[in-house]
């Protein structure tokens, strides 16, 4: 949290008083000076009175180009002989206490106000020749109201600062954590982008130069078949690439302008099935709609990652993918014949993101995964995302 920096003085902000505060100095030392002449008219102290009030009130507009505490000081200086000489001018330490809680810090002012009360107190006394309650209780009442409630203004500038401060540190670690979870948003995307296409292009290339190499002897062609294969599925792997980057749509749906998941589902499992002796057939159920990029793209790559699980772990001989539209979702089914999911292997942690990325990108588009399989029986994906009423159409 950053640390409050607050002013040393009652009154060290507060910039609408202090035009308050040098209006009232000047009237007040302008009519202590005028009473005075009135009441002793222009004796032998006259002359002294005046030079004292002009003074004053030099040592007052002196006050931006002097330390505040040597400021303060001429100024109780030469309030203090104008007091000893007439002490109307006693009512300036009111304006003057203020100036002491802005130029000082809280005792100190303290102080310096005491020390101006009795001054006031004694020489009224001293004017009155008698001991009058009023006079030393009003002065000391006004000083401690005046300080009172400076002092709460203090406080309450204080923790005004303070709550400020803690927003504004608030607010910075808010923007910190939401640049780490953008990040981390990121890293996730990447990371399923990369398993989905690049990794599974690359398996593919695999499969293909595997098969390559055992029919290199006895079936070149056929071997010279898979190496094609190999290098356009390569070539469709740097497109892909490209295309993750810019994150864009898959290449086979980002130039249609009909439903293309059907067809860039065929192809794919047509691929597949070619390189890997798994029979994979592909049926459509329901009225195609244009999906949008985002859901097709999460479909496609769904498809992909689960066929790449089918062909490398399940050792199955058919797989069957199902693409079902109805009304308010579509729903993926793949299928297969296979061995199913058993406990004796533990996961290898450099396989990728597989079903996990699969889920994310599912989850990120309000859809759901469901994975059903037992040993020796294959394994069952369903994945469904939810349509909005205007996607396609769809209502």
């Amino acid at each position: 949290m950053t640390t409050s920096h607050a002013p040393a003085a009652v009154l060290g902000q507060a910039g609408g008083l202090l035009k308050a505060l040098h209006t009232t100095f000047v009237v007040l030392v302008l009519a202590s000076a005028v009473r005075y002449l009135t009441g002793h008219g222009f004796g032998d102290q006259a002359p002294w009175m005046i030079a004292g009030a002009l003074a004053l009130l030099a040592t007052y507009a002196a006050g931006p180009v002097l330390p505040g505490r040597v400021w303060l000081a001429l100024l109780v200086v030469v309030w203090f002989g104008l007091v000893l000489l007439a002490p109307s001018f006693a009512w300036c330490a009111v304006p003057l206490s203020f100036v002491a809680l802005r130029v000082l810090a809280f005792w100190p002012a303290c102080a310096v106000v005491a020390g101006m009360v009795a001054v006031v107190v004694v020489q009224w006394t001293r004017m009155a020749d008698r001991l009058d309650p009023t006079i030393v209780l009003g002065p000391v009442c006004i000083a401690v109201l005046a300080v009172g409630a400076y002092r709460a203004l203090e406080r309450d500038a204080v923790a005004r600062q303070a709550l400020l401060d803690d927003l504004h540190a608030a607010q910075g670690d808010l923007a910190d954590a939401q640049h780490q979870a953008g990040a981390l948003a990121e890293r996730a995307r990447l990371s399923r982008e990369i398993h989905d296409s690049v990794a599974q292009g690359l398996s593919s290339i695999n499969l293909l130069l595997q098969a390559a190499e055992r029919e290199w002897d006895s079936r070149p062609s056929s071997a010279r078949e898979h190496a094609g294969q190999a290098a356009a599925t390569a070539r469709d792997g740097l497109d892909e690439v490209r295309r993750v980057v810019r994150d864009l749509a898959p290449a086979e749906l980002a130039a249609s302008g009909r439903p293309a998941l059907p067809d860039v589902l065929r192809q794919t499992c047509e691929r597949l099935a070619a390189v890997s002796g798994v029979d994979v057939r592909v049926q459509v159920h329901g009225t195609p709609v244009s999906l949008g990029s985002e859901v097709e793209t999460a479909l496609l790559r769904t498809t992909r990652g689960a066929l790449a699980n089918v062909l490398e772990h399940s050792a199955a001989t058919t797989a069957v993918v199902t693409l079902t539209y109805q009304p308010d979702s579509v729903v993926l089914d793949v299928r297969d014949d296979g061995q199913g999911l058993t406990d004796r292997a533990p996961a290898d942690p450099d396989r990728g993101r597989g079903l996990a990325g699969i889920r994310e990108r599912l989850s990120h588009l309000g859809g759901t995964l469901v994975l059903e399989s037992e040993p020796g029986e294959g394994t069952a994906l369903a994945a469904s995302i939810p349509l909005k009423a205007d996607a396609g159409g769809v209502s």
